[in-house]
């Protein structure tokens, strides 16, 4: 399901026009984003939580030359889903 799709169903399962829909998705993508770039957890009760973990700078491997080099620690967002997704799932 692409973004497109995802704000056909939001607006058939809400009973709303396509552009409100839309919108109401982009405000919630834009929400979580900024609440991770300030260093929050977003948690939706029953959907899951998104976070922001560290990764510890570490050494790498060049495929193409087979030197190492050091790869940058960095922060990455991740998603761990409730229960109530992990049940509706299976």
């Amino acid at each position: 399901m692409n973004k497109s799709q995802l704000v056909e169903a939001m607006a058939e399962a809400a009973g709303i026009p396509r552009s409100a829909a839309g919108r109401a998705l982009d405000g919630l993508m834009s929400a979580i984003a900024t609440a991770l770039k300030e260093g929050d957890t977003v948690s939706v009760i029953g959907f899951g939580t998104f976070s922001i973990k560290e990764r510890a700078a570490r050494m790498g491997r060049n495929p193409q030359t087979g030197k190492t080099i050091e790869i940058a620690a960095s922060k990455v967002p991740t998603f761990k889903a409730g229960k109530a997704l992990k049940d509706a799932v299976q």
